[in-house]
C-alpha cells in the first residue's frame, strides 16, 4: 500500500473521516452499537465464569457489569490523559 505512505497526517485523517461517513449512510449505528456492547458483556461474563465457577447467574451478571463499568473508565481514564498530552485536554 504505497500510496497511503504518501498521504499526510491530516489526508490520512480526511480519508478516514469518508469512509466512516461512508459507512454511517448504508448502516444503522445504534444496531452495530448495540451488538458490540452484547460482545463485551458477553466477554466479561465468559471471564467471570472462568475466574470462578459456581457462582449464581446474578453474581455473574453484577460481576461483567462492574467489569463493563471499570473498562469504560479505564478508556476514559486513558482519553483524559492523551487530552492532557495534546494541551487541550480537561484533565
Amino acid at each position: 500500500m504505497a500510496a497511503s505512505t504518501s498521504l499526510t497526517p491530516e489526508q490520512r485523517t480526511m480519508r478516514a473521516s469518508i469512509a466512516a461517513h461512508t459507512r454511517w449512510s448504508r448502516e444503522d449505528p445504534a444496531a452495530n452499537a448495540a451488538r458490540g456492547q452484547a460482545g463485551l458483556l458477553a466477554r466479561f461474563e465468559r471471564e467471570a465464569r472462568e475466574a470462578e465457577p459456581g457462582l449464581s447467574e446474578a453474581e455473574y451478571a453484577r460481576r461483567a457489569e462492574s467489569a463493563r463499568k471499570a473498562h469504560m473508565a479505564r478508556l476514559a481514564f486513558a482519553s483524559s490523559k492523551a487530552r492532557a498530552r495534546k494541551g487541550g485536554g480537561d484533565a
